[in-house]
């Protein structure tokens, strides 16, 4: 039985799949994984009690229940549309609730920095702040969790959708006891003197391609092979175990300047390499007037200490989201 707790994502997926006769094209043109389609389709015909497709005919074609859902299903979704332009109308260029995503670093050195100044300058834009790993934050995106969020532009998001505005680069630091064997290594600390201790480094040991997290892909590009012990992506942890002796800290420079570094020495490692952060959204999705305010606080927002601003991207379709004009 259709109940007012049916999720308006399951009529999207629906709809997508009477379009275009496939659950995998469907997934494609709605930016979701195929098993999340089905799942929609699935749940919908649970609270439905009857079957929406005909899943043994190529494409598949809807059942007699599927087309007369898909009626209804599209005003439903043409309704909510209209309630948006009404709500726009009202709300104003800089009003409504935005969800930022961050990792641990930039949560402690860049956005107090920008939510201060834009509390001020836009009162009635409330602000969400969710904290989460590099990659996890890429599913909150897609999983509608956030709608902006600062990420390390290394690996790159998998969704081609997703657009980004590069912010900062910053070095990368070894952070080791006072009396380890490297405090007799002039600074910067070489890439090989490094790579001979147990390693600890933010990230994550069971991603399949490490190297395309920046502390691996230095040691990787010298094809040096290293003795990873631990990874954290939260950064007084990696300095709390440096501080336990349990192995060599390699980290970015924001990570240890938002940490309490007593007791240990942070270093400069020899590298061309360095940590760059972006500020990230779906080019595929609407985004409010609020969340494009917050996207420009960002770009303005002091960069924070020791690091060095990034050269500005093209700015990425902006301009086709009629928000913008609301």
């Amino acid at each position: 039985m259709l109940r007012p707790d049916v999720r308006l994502e399951w009529f999207v997926s629906f709809l997508a799949v009477i379009d275009t006769g496939s659950f995998s094209t469907a997934a494609a043109t709605t930016h979701r994984s195929q098993s999340r389609v089905s799942m929609h389709v699935a749940s919908l015909e649970r609270a439905v009690g009857l079957p929406l497709f005909d899943r043994r005919k190529r494409p598949v074609v809807p059942t007699e229940a599927g087309r007369s859902l898909a009626d209804h299903a599209q005003t439903i979704l043409r309704e909510l549309d209209v309630a948006e332009a009404a709500m726009a109308a009202r709300r104003g260029a800089a009003r409504g609730v935005v969800t930022l995503g961050s990792f641990p670093s930039a949560s402690a050195a860049f956005v107090p920095l920008v939510l201060e100044h834009f509390t001020r300058t836009s009162p009635d834009v409330k602000v969400i702040l969710v904290e989460r790993a590099t990659l996890e934050l890429d599913d909150a995106l897609i999983n509608g969790d956030v709608d902006v969020y600062l990420r390390p532009m290394a690996p790159p998001p998998a969704s081609s959708t997703v657009q980004c505005f590069p912010l900062w680069r910053e070095p990368l630091v070894v952070v080791h006891p006072p009396g380890h064997p490297l405090s007799l290594l002039d600074e910067p600390l070489p890439i090989e003197a490094v790579a001979g201790h147990p390693l600890i480094t933010i990230g994550q040991r069971e991603t399949s391609d490490l190297a395309r997290f920046e502390p691996y892909r230095v040691f990787h590009e010298r094809g040096l092979e290293i003795d990873l012990v631990q990874a954290t992506n939260q950064p007084q942890t990696l300095i709390s175990l440096v501080k336990h002796g349990l192995g060599v800290g390699v980290t970015n420079a924001l990570a240890a300047l938002v940490s309490d570094t007593r007791g240990v020495r942070v270093r400069r490692l020899e590298s061309a390499f360095g940590r760059r952060v972006g500020v990230y959204w779906d080019s595929a999705r609407p985004i409010a007037p609020a969340g494009w305010h917050l996207i420009e606080e960002i770009k303005r927002g002091p960069r924070p200490k020791g690091t060095e601003s990034l050269p500005d991207a093209e700015e990425p379709q902006q301009r086709r989201f009629a928000y913008l004009d609301s």
